[in-house]
C-alpha cells in the first residue's frame, strides 16, 4: 500500500511540476509556422480531410496521423489555442511519465528523477509551447511504448515467433509506425533495438537482428518518404547551404557537442541560434568528434574489462547519439537554412541523456559513496531551478512579439526573427516599425523572398505602391515558386486598375497554390469587375471552401450573385459576411443595394446607414441612401445625402 502510495505521489509530483513549467503558455497565441500546420491549412477544414491527410497529402511532410490529430482538434477547438497548448502540455507529461516507467523497467535507481527532470528541461520547452511542434510531443509517448513493450517482451525470452513474444512484437512494431507517422525523426529506433540487445547481453545475436528486420523496413520506406517530401516539397524554392562533405561533418559534430551541452548545461535556450561558419571548415571545427570518438573507445575498452558500468554510459549515450542522426545535417532538411540547430530536434535524444543523469545519481546515491543526505538536497535543488528557468521561458512563447523581441535581442543576425517581428508589428498596426525589421531582415539575408513580400505588403498598405510593386517584383525573381508575391502583386495590380497584369498574378499564384483562399478571392473579385461572374463565383466558392471564416469572400461571392439577379442568395452572403464581421462598411452598403432591389426599403437605408456609420467617406454609399430615401418620398433627406455624394 505504502508503495503504491508513493508511487501515486511520485507521478502527481511529475505532472504539478510539469503544469508550473508550461502554465504561462497555456493561453499562448498562434506562432510562426502555426498557420501553415493549423490556422491556414485547408484540409483542417475540410470535413473529408482525413482521407485526404492520409491519401492525397498537400503539406511538406507525410506525417499522417499527426495531422489527424491536428484535424481532431480543429474541430472540437478551432481558434483557440488553449485547448492544443493543453493537448501539448498532457503529452509532454505522459511522455515523461513514461520514460519513467522505461528507465525503471531497466534498472535505473532513480527513474523516477528521470521522468521529473524530462517534464521540467529547458531543453524540452520549445517542443511543448509551440503548437506546430505536436509532432514531437505526440511521438514520443509512441516510441517510448515501442521501447516499453520491446523490452518487456525482451525479458520473457526464450523467443517464440508466434507465440506470446510474437504478439508483444507485433504490438511494439504498431508503435513504431505510429510514431513514424507522426515525426520520421525517430526512424533511428531500430538501431536503438540492436543498441539495447548489446546493453542486455553484451553482443548482438542473429535473432536480435531478424527480430529487429520488420523495423528495419518501416524505417527505410517511411524514411524514404519523408525525405522526398523535404527534397520535393519543404526545400523547393531555396537551397540548404550545407557545403560539401567535410562542411557537414564538421557542422554535425558542433551540434552535437551543442546538444550534449544544453542536455547538461541547458542555459541561454534561443528559438533561433546563430549561424556557424562551416564551408570550408577549419581543423578546430573536428574537434568533436575527436572527443566523441575518444570517449566511446575508452568506454568500450573499459566495458571490455569486465566493469559493468561502462556498458550503461554506451546505451544512454548511444540513444542519445543515434535519435540525432536525422537532424545532423547529412540529410537537407528546410530548418537548417534558419540555423544548424534547434531545441525540438533534441526533444527525443534529450530522454537518454536524462537516463544517463538518472542512472548517474542513483549510483552516486548508493552508500558506499557516503554523500549523505546532500545529495538528495543537490538534486532537489537543482530539478526547482531548471523548473523556473523552464517556465521564464515558457513564458516567452505567449505571442509573436514576445517570442520574436527576446531572439533578436539574443540574437541580432537572426534574419528571420526580425520578419516574424516585423509581421507581428504589423498585425499591431506599427507598419513604420515593421518595415525597419523586414529591411534589418534583408540586410542579413538580402535573398530572402518572404522578406522582400512582407516588406512589399507593409509599403503597400503606407500608400507606397510603385516600392511595394518593386518589392513583390524581388520576391518572385529571388522565388519563381512563391505564391504570396504573385498574390499581392495582382490585387495591387488590380486596385491600379491593371486588370489583365493582374489577372496574370493571380492565375499564377494558384497554378503554384491551388488551395489559396486569398488568391481565389482576389481573382474573383476581379472576374466580377471584367463582368465575368459565372467564373467569379466558382473562385470565391472555392476561397469560402478552403477558409469557411473569410468576409471578403462572402462580400464578393454576394456581388457576383447579384449580378446575375440571384438576389435572395446575395443577401445570404451579404449577412454571412457581416456575422464574420459587423463593421464591415462595404457589405453593409452591398447588403443595401441587394435588399432596395428586393424592394425591402427600410432595411435597405438602415443597412446604409450603418455603412456610412462606419466609413462616411463612401461617396457611393450616400447616393444609393438618397436614392432609397427618395422612394420612401422623405425628399429633404435625400436631398442632404446627394449633396454628400458629390
Amino acid at each position: 500500500m505504502k508503495a503504491k502510495a508513493l508511487l501515486l505521489l511520485q507521478g502527481l509530483a511529475i505532472v504539478l511540476a510539469g503544469w508550473f513549467v508550461f502554465a504561462p503558455a497555456i493561453h499562448g497565441g498562434w506562432l510562426w509556422d502555426d498557420g501553415l500546420e493549423v490556422t491556414k491549412n485547408p484540409v483542417l477544414r475540410d470535413p473529408a480531410g482525413i482521407w485526404k491527410i492520409w491519401f492525397a497529402p498537400t503539406g511538406l511532410d507525410y506525417f499522417p496521423l499527426k495531422t489527424t490529430v491536428q484535424w481532431v482538434q480543429w474541430h472540437l477547438w478551432g481558434m483557440r489555442t488553449t485547448g492544443y497548448h493543453l493537448t501539448a502540455i498532457g503529452l509532454h507529461l505522459l511522455g515523461a511519465l513514461l520514460l519513467w516507467r522505461l528507465l525503471a523497467q531497466l534498472g535505473v535507481r532513480l527513474a523516477w528523477v528521470g521522468g521529473l527532470l524530462f517534464a521540467v528541461h529547458p531543453l524540452a520547452v520549445e517542443s511543448v509551447a509551440w503548437i506546430a511542434e505536436l509532432k514531437n510531443v505526440l511521438s514520443l509517448p509512441l516510441v517510448l511504448g515501442a521501447m516499453m513493450v520491446w523490452v518487456s517482451g525482451d525479458h520473457a525470452r526464450p523467443d517464440s515467433s508466434m507465440g506470446p513474444i510474437g504478439r508483444i512484437r507485433l504490438i511494439s512494431l504498431a508503435l513504431f509506425i505510429a510514431a513514424m507517422l507522426c515525426k520520421s525523426s525517430v526512424v533511428m529506433f531500430p538501431f536503438v533495438l540492436l543498441l539495447y540487445a548489446w546493453w542486455k547481453r553484451g553482443r548482438i545475436a542473429r535473432a536480435d537482428i531478424l527480430a529487429s528486420a520488420p523495423f528495419f523496413v518501416v524505417s527505410l520506406v517511411l524514411g524514404v518518404i519523408a525525405v522526398v517530401f523535404q527534397n520535393q516539397r519543404a526545400i523547393t524554392g531555396f537551397g540548404v547551404p550545407l557545403g560539401g562533405f567535410l562542411s557537414r561533418l564538421a557542422a554535425a559534430g558542433l551540434a552535437i557537442a551543442f546538444y550534449a551541452t544544453k542536455c547538461v548545461v541547458p542555459v541561454g535556450m534561443l528559438p533561433i541560434y546563430p549561424q556557424w561558419k562551416v564551408d570550408p571548415p577549419a581543423l578546430v571545427q573536428f574537434l568533436p568528434w575527436a572527443a566523441v570518438a575518444g570517449l566511446v573507445f575508452w568506454l568500450v575498452r573499459e566495458a571490455r574489462s569486465g566493469r559493468s558500468w561502462p556498458r550503461h554510459v554506451l546505451f544512454g549515450l548511444g540513444f542519445f547519439l543515434l535519435n540525432l542522426v536525422p537532424v545532423l545535417g547529412f540529410v537537407p532538411i528546410a530548418y537548417l537554412r534558419i540555423a544548424p540547430v534547434a531545441d525540438h530536434f533534441a526533444y527525443l535524444s534529450l530522454a537518454g541523456m536524462v537516463g544517463l543523469a538518472a542512472a548517474g545519481l542513483g549510483a552516486l546515491a548508493q552508500p558506499h559513496f557516503g554523500i549523505g543526505p546532500i545529495g538528495p538536497m543537490l538534486i532537489m535543488v537543482t530539478l526547482a531551478a531548471l523548473a523556473l528557468d523552464s517556465r521564464r521561458y515558457a513564458a516567452v512563447f505567449q505571442s509573436e512579439k514576445t517570442l520574436w523581441a527576446y531572439t533578436v535581442q539574443r540574437n541580432p543576425r537572426a534574419w528571420l526573427a526580425y520578419n516574424n517581428l516585423g509581421i507581428a508589428l504589423r498585425a499591431e498596426g506599427k507598419r513604420q516599425e515593421a518595415v525597419a525589421d523586414y529591411e534589418a531582415s534583408l540586410r542579413l539575408s538580402p535573398g530572402f523572398a518572404e522578406a522582400h513580400n512582407n516588406l512589399g505588403v507593409a509599403l503597400a498598405e503606407m500608400g507606397r505602391q510603385p516600392e511595394a510593386i518593386a518589392q513583390y517584383r524581388e520576391a518572385i525573381r529571388l522565388n519563381p515558386k512563391f505564391a504570396d508575391p504573385y498574390n499581392n502583386l495582382g490585387n495591387l495590380l488590380f486596385r491600379a486598375g491593371r486588370l489583365a497584369e493582374a489577372q496574370s498574378c493571380l492565375e499564377t499564384a494558384l497554378r503554384l497554390n491551388p488551395d489559396y483562399p486569398e488568391a481565389h478571392n482576389n481573382l474573383g473579385e476581379l472576374l466580377i469587375r471584367t463582368g465575368h461572374a459565372d467564373e467569379a463565383i466558382v473562385h470565391l466558392q472555392r476561397a469560402l471552401g478552403f477558409r469557411p471564416d473569410f468576409p471578403e469572400a462572402e462580400n464578393n461571392l454576394g456581388a457576383a450573385l447579384a449580378s446575375k439577379g440571384r438576389l435572395p442568395e446575395a443577401i445570404s452572403h451579404y449577412e454571412a459576411a457581416l456575422q464574420l464581421a459587423p463593421d464591415f462598411a462595404e457589405a453593409h452598403n452591398n447588403l443595401g443595394l441587394a435588399l432596395a432591389a428586393s424592394h425591402r426599403l427600410p432595411e435597405a437605408v438602415r443597412h446604409y446607414e450603418q455603412a456610412l456609420r462606419l466609413d462616411p467617406n463612401l461617396t457611393q454609399t450616400h447616393y444609393n441612401l438618397g436614392l432609397a430615401l427618395r422612394a420612401e418620398g422623405r425628399m429633404d433627406e435625400a436631398s442632404e445625402q446627394f449633396k454628400e455624394a458629390k
